[in-house]
């Protein structure tokens, strides 16, 4: 092995640096080997350069029989896996001459999504790739067609030549000038042609923006349709053109039913987003519809993205879910009334030549009455009646009298043109709220995050049989239906009535409810629709579960927003009319008011302890059931079926109501559980029992002879 060693940096001509290691700086010519050409390229290069093509492309072949010249058509494929184009396949023509290659060989592109000046760009760099390899040994047109697809890319992205489209007129001025005087054919008469007028439509300038609306408006395309990809990318119907202006997104219209016959098939939208949205509008193209009917409908959305520029996409999208049904309907609304104004248009245009028709004819008749020279002329003249005297009256009969002069305004009404009264109909009314009677329930500390209006569809209550005061369940009470049941234990019929109302920010009431023959105990765990803040979209059927202290969490089906609420406390209040409120006795015992529900603040009935658990202050709520007991052999002693483990309680000291807590009140801090006693009296609520007090608490040898005692 020879070693390689540097030459100094003095020695020599210079040209090479000290540090290149290279042996052999120059090779001499002859010792470079030229890369070796098949026997049968040099033989017949025509044949084996399309032999070559038709191993790699298996184009169709076609051959000209006046020149010889043969035609391959195939499709490239491009072979780059990041082209940045929408473009499949490229379909070529390879134009072979029979002199190749003498004479070059031509390419067309046969694509016909591809506009003409790109197809050009495409033709010309084929041209110059020829040329460059055309010197050169063992160029084929197999490598040319390689160097094509690496750089179809940079001719895509040349600038678009300008084309010449030619259309051929056929002259038939010479035709047209011939004499009709021909014999056995009868003359043709030609028409004068109706010339149409030509509608001006009113010059609208150019709208010009600044530096800044253009970057602001870049910036928020740009931050809007991120987010527009990132929730609608993974949806089968979503597609994106290949400018990034065009999506094609599914849509699910909120009524389906409510819409036209020929909108009801509609399942997908195209988005168009302009390069300045939001400076230029925001327009929809609605798919698999009758066109007639969506271009209205097209037309009202653009006004209103127009008008609400600060919503985002997504917000423009989920309105046109949810309002597709009210454009239609404005757009048949508008539909109807351009018909009945192009209707009143004609009828005016019949009137007013009915009009001339008759002033024609009375110029006429008065004129053949002035050519006869009777001399009379009739001085009557017919005065139209005035508007005041057509009256009508309240039974509908009509007079037209003088002694109707006298008669109140009151007993007649107006009528317009038409025959229709023009006041007010009699017996409308405007409607009312929820009558404010029975017994009102409300959360008053309720938070909602998120959600414009909270409705109650499924309440259930725990009601208290008025005769012998046991406690009965009411579930799935539906909003003005009446539920009749009866007491399970003393067969009592009672009967209850929800009345619910919407509660918002400014209102905590859910609603009424109307009881006979028992009184209310406590909400059961119920059923919640919450509406979106952000897209007013109810949530679906059949909506939420919750109970007084729970927190419920979820997005919205439609932006997808995040909102809560959550019910601390629930309040019952009786609402009671002047009529049926008594007077409180001025004699005897005062009676107890009855509280109903609980409270938040007050303790519970024996501060929530039981005969069981006399140390345990809060009662639990089983989630067999869903039910509040004090222990697990209370609930067993009222239900019929086996507990489950309760993972929420009621504080026994103020009656709130959350998750399960080891020892103490996440709300008042008070301990729910009494620890056991050192042995001492503890001011009567430690140890009781003298025998197992301790020796050091005074009250063990209290009334003992030997008292004494304490002092060992």
């Amino acid at each position: 092995m020879i070693p390689i060693r540097p030459k100094a940096s003095g020695s020599g001509s210079g040209a090479h640096d000290s540090n290149n290691k290279q042996a052999v700086h120059t090779p001499s010519p002859s010792r470079v080997a030229s890369k070796p050409v098949p026997e049968r390229q040099l033989r017949s290069p025509r044949e084996y350069q399309i032999d070559q093509l038709k191993r790699r492309f298996s184009p169709k072949e076609t051959v000209d029989p006046s020149t010889g010249e043969t035609s391959l058509v195939f499709s490239l494929k491009p072979s780059d896996p990041d082209f940045a184009y929408d473009l499949e396949k490229l379909e070529c023509d390879l134009r072979i001459p029979a002199e190749y290659p003498s004479k070059v060989a031509r390419l067309l592109v046969r694509n016909k999504d591809i506009p003409r000046g790109f197809a050009v760009n495409i033709e010309r760099g084929w041209d110059r790739l020829v040329e460059e390899r055309k010197g050169l040994k063992g160029g084929t047109l197999l490598t040319v067609m390689n160097a094509l697809d690496r750089g179809l890319e940079g001719f895509l992205s040349e600038e678009k030549k300008e084309t010449v489209k030619i259309t051929v007129f056929k002259d038939t001025r010479h035709v047209e000038g011939q004499p009709q005087d021909v014999i056995g054919k009868e003359e043709v008469i030609k028409q004068p042609e109706v010339v149409k007028p030509v509608v001006q439509r009113p010059y609208i300038p150019l709208e010009i923006f600044t530096r800044d609306q253009i970057a602001e408006a870049k910036a928020r395309r740009a931050q809007e349709v991120r987010q527009l990809e990132a929730r609608m990318s993974r949806l089968p119907l979503y597609h994106k053109s290949s400018d990034g202006v065009i999506y094609t997104l599914p849509l699910d219209p909120k009524r389906r039913s409510s819409l036209p016959s020929g909108l009801q098939s509609v399942h997908s939208v195209q988005l168009v987003i302009p390069l300045l949205y939001p400076l230029q509008p925001l327009r929809v193209l609605l798919n698999d519809v009758d066109a007639n009917e969506a271009e209205a409908v097209e037309e009202l959305f653009t006004q209103k993205a127009v008008e609400q520029k600060q919503m985002s996409l997504t917000s423009h999208l989920n309105y046109l879910a949810t309002s597709l049904h009210a454009l239609a309907k404005q757009a048949a609304q508008m539909k109807m009334e351009e018909v009945k104004a192009a209707a009143e248009q004609v009828k005016k245009e019949e009137e007013g030549k009915g009009r001339k028709k008759a002033d024609e004819e009375a110029k006429e008749a008065e004129h053949v009455a002035s050519v006869a020279g009777d001399g009379e002329r009739g001085h009557v003249h017919a005065i139209p009646r005035p508007l005041e005297w057509t009256l009508v009256n309240a039974d509908g009969s009509s007079e037209s009298n003088s002694d109707s002069e006298t008669d109140s305004d009151e007993d007649y009404e107006f009528i317009d043109g038409e025959g229709n009264p023009s006041g007010p109909t009699p017996g409308t009314s405007l409607p009312t709220a929820t009558p404010e009677r029975g017994t009102a329930i409300s959360f008053p500390s309720i938070e909602l995050h998120g959600i414009e209006l909270l409705q109650v569809t499924l309440l259930s209550l725990s009601i208290k049989c008025n005769r012998c005061k046991t406690l009965n369940d009411v579930t799935n009470l539906k909003s003005d239906v009446e539920k009749l049941s009866s007491c399970k234990k003393c067969a009592t019929s009672f009967s209850v009535r929800f009345r619910a109302e919407l509660v918002h920010a400014n209102s905590t009431r859910a609603g009424f409810i109307d009881l006979s023959g028992c009184t209310i105990a406590d909400m059961l765990p119920s059923s919640f629709i919450p509406t979106c803040g952000r897209c007013s979209t109810p949530y679906p059927s059949p909506g939420f579960v919750s109970v007084r202290g729970e927190t419920t969490t979820n997005v919205c089906r439609e932006c997808h927003a995040r909102f809560t609420f959550k019910i601390p406390d629930v309040k019952f209040l009786t609402y009671s009319t002047a009529s049926s409120a008594s007077l409180p006795p001025t004699t005897g015992p005062k009676r107890r008011d009855q509280k109903l529900g609980l409270h938040a603040g007050e303790p519970l009935p024996e501060k929530g302890a039981c005969a069981h658990y006399k140390r345990s202050y809060r009662w639990f709520r089983f989630s067999c059931c869903n039910k509040v007991y004090p222990c697990d052999k209370c609930h067993q002693a009222s239900e019929d079926h086996v507990d489950e483990w309760a993972n929420r309680m009621i504080c026994g000291w103020c009656s709130r109501e959350q998750n399960y807590r080891v020892e103490n009140c996440a709300f008042c801090g008070r301990s729910v559980v009494r620890k056991r006693t050192g042995g001492f009296w503890e001011g009567g609520k430690g140890t009781r029992d003298k025998v197992l007090m301790r020796r050091g608490d005074r009250r063990k040898y209290r009334n003992k002879k030997d008292g004494n005692k304490v002092n060992k």
